[in-house]
């Protein structure tokens, strides 16, 4: 494979748009049960806050060299404060809305001895005026990316993301989607969309034969006005759909640790790999061999340039 990119990639630009969250976890030793309930003890050691969902998008564009932009919406509290300090310290341009009704989304996990053992989830919807912000916020930085990322994690952020898709395709920009539930008619338009296998699933339903996820997956495709369709499959790979037809690329060999945000990684390579015109299937390398290293890696977490260059070598 020819080296990784990384000097074009510095000159890339990606607008991520979505569902901004903190990621927090609290580590520590389990050495007895509670007398109140059967449950475990924790005795936390060490906290960390991390970028998660859309944020942690723009993380790892930024890790790989890129030039990225964040727009989302936090509430008026600590874990907005957290978020707003970690971008700004991961190198990534903010234009983060702040609506003083909302909790910022934050996912909570307890860890004892790397094992998680609880995760509590707060989490609110945007209200309309936010939204409005949101649109604002895209149609204002449009004209300065080469490629939009619309990562949705179905926290409210891109509940309008039909008229998003429409502003950047009239302005000539490519859309890139992670896209959650089962209708994906709200997608139409964009240039990919990257379901992970069971995301395809909840789309298309099941497949008993490679032939036929090809065809629900080109029929998909061609109903959505796709330009190409990726499904990312785990330990079996990803596999490409576009004009040209089929093409599929084994999953590399690293040990898997931990899944959590690895599509993130995986969509931040697409991003920056398009930004500065690599073609699909290149870019899908670049994509695999990255996911490849996150999944080795301890919750949501960043591939670097480096790293993938030592990947290459």
């Amino acid at each position: 494979m020819k080296p990784f990119p990384a000097e074009a990639i510095s000159q890339g630009r990606v607008l991520v748009v979505g569902d901004v969250m903190l990621d927090r976890y609290w580590f520590g030793e389990v050495e007895r049960i509670s007398p109140e309930a059967p449950v475990p003890v924790v005795r936390v050691a060490r906290r960390e806050d991390r970028l998660g969902g859309a944020a942690n998008v723009a993380r790892n564009v930024a890790a790989l060299g890129g030039q990225v932009t964040l727009v989302g919406v936090l509430g008026a509290d600590e874990a907005g404060d957290s978020i707003r300090r970690l971008s700004a310290e991961a190198g990534i341009h903010t234009d983060l809305i702040a609506d003083p009704s909302l909790h910022t989304t934050l996912k909570m996990r307890v860890l004892g001895r790397q094992q998680q053992l609880l995760r509590v989830d707060f989490e609110q919807h945007p209200e309309s005026a936010a939204l409005d912000s949101v649109d604002a916020a895209l149609a204002r930085h449009l004209a300065n990316h080469d490629v939009v990322v619309l990562s949705d994690y179905a926290k409210g952020v891109l509940t309008r993301v039909e008229s998003l898709v429409a502003m950047a395709r009239h302005a000539g920009i490519p859309v890139l989607v992670d896209p959650k539930g089962d209708d994906y008619s709200r997608y139409r338009g964009a240039t990919l969309v990257t379901p992970n296998r069971a995301e395809m699933q909840q789309a298309v339903g099941r497949w008993n034969s490679e032939a036929e996820l090809t065809d629900r997956a080109q029929r998909l495709r061609a109903n959505l006005d796709l330009e190409a369709l990726l499904v990312t499959r785990s330990e079996q790979g990803m596999t490409l759909f576009t004009d040209a037809g089929r093409d599929h690329i084994d999953a590399q060999a690293h040990e898997v640790f931990d899944v959590s945000g690895a599509g993130d990684t995986v969509l931040a390579t697409l991003a920056v790999s398009r930004a500065i015109g690599l073609p699909w299937t290149e870019s899908m390398g670049w994509a695999n061999k990255a996911g490849g290293i996150a999944v080795g890696k301890l919750g949501t977490s960043v591939v670097t340039a480096a790293e993938l260059a030592g990947e290459s070598s």
